[in-house]
């Protein structure tokens, strides 16, 4: 259960990566919004005593920048210097969009008294203020257009009472409003799993996803009678085939390990010869965009790091889920 709670509003990024994974692209990967929040809590300064636990985010507009029109849509790429040969540099393809979004990070106290409201409204400010000098998701904060209350940060200590509790996280959701927030739903990737293998013994949990990552169509020919003549005719009729209520999507949440663990400095070329160094394919399962209107708690549109080093499973997870089955 969250106890402190660290609004970010209304960020406005220029060009963040759209391209989220090697098979997805829109949204930046949740994966990218995790750095920020590891980078964030690695410059506090020495005077902050936070610890950063898990992260949400909502987001209010994307505008992804593609071309329009027709079926096809290609993204705006740039026109690169060449090379110093002269020649024209190869293009490699980078989708940008810009976004306004609402970072909600789930903080806990580290020797820091946190009972002052002066005191947090000074943190609040101070990392707000150090968030507009950063990179998100590739792309850079620009100054924001809103001034009023709902565009100002806030670290938010939930009261110990349930009913008190419940008020502050309501009067919180309205300023997030309207947005919406991406959620783990593993438990509908497996169930759909479950439903392709029952038709098909040779179906995967790839043939599921990629089920959720198209828009199908079904055909239901129907039975009427000719209004004039009174003879049969069958009538067609196409609608868009959906498993499951929702507003889904496949999404990234993570990297696998492709090989073993190799120590620092064993492979060239690597970003940075400290560390040990494993190559790793990404990871996917289905989310679901959710209005934070529907949120019981806050905990409900957290995400965080849960690895199995043994495994080399390097990963996000996020409860939603978990919620709905108790409920």
């Amino acid at each position: 259960m969250i106890d402190h709670l660290l609004l970010l509003p209304r960020l406005r990024i220029q060009n963040a990566n759209a391209i989220s994974s090697p098979m997805t692209w829109g949204f930046p990967a949740m994966s990218a919004f995790v750095g920020v929040q590891q980078v964030l809590e690695r410059n506090l300064p020495d005077d902050i005593k936070l610890v950063f636990n898990e992260i949400g985010v909502v987001c209010h507009h994307i505008e992804p920048q593609v071309t329009e029109g027709g079926f096809i849509k290609a993204f705006h790429l740039t026109r690169n210097p060449v090379d110093k040969s002269g020649n024209t540099a190869a293009i490699v393809e980078e989708g940008r969009a810009h976004l306004e979004i609402s970072l909600l990070i789930g903080v806990e106290s580290d020797g820091e008294e946190l009972g002052s409201p002066e005191r947090r409204r000074e943190i609040a400010d101070r990392l707000f203020e150090q968030v507009q000098g950063m990179r998100i998701a590739g792309g850079s904060v620009m100054p924001s257009l809103d001034t009023h209350t709902r565009g100002r940060p806030e670290l938010i200590s939930f009261d110990a009472n349930e009913d008190k509790r419940a008020g502050q996280w309501r009067r919180l959701k309205r300023r997030l409003l309207p947005g919406f927030a991406l959620v783990l739903r593993d438990d509908l990737l497996t169930a759909h799993t479950a439903t392709l293998k029952a038709q098909n013994e040779h179906a995967t949990a790839l043939d599921a996803w990629l089920d959720f990552s198209r828009l199908n169509h079904a055909c239901h020919v129907e039975q009427v009678e000719d209004e004039q003549s009174g003879t049969i005719k069958e009538v067609a009729h196409w609608h868009v085939r959906r498993p499951y209520p929702g507003w889904l999507v496949p999404i990234p949440v993570g990297y696998g390990a492709i090989s073993e663990l190799y120590s620092p400095g064993e492979v060239a070329n690597a970003r940075d010869p400290e560390v040990p160094f494993q190559f790793v394919e990404s990871l996917y399962s289905l989310g679901e965009w959710v209005s934070p209107h529907r949120f019981q708690t806050p905990d409900d549109l957290m995400w965080f790091v849960e690895n199995d080093l043994g495994c080399g499973i390097y990963r996000l997870q996020n409860d939603y889920a978990k919620t709905l089955l108790q409920d």
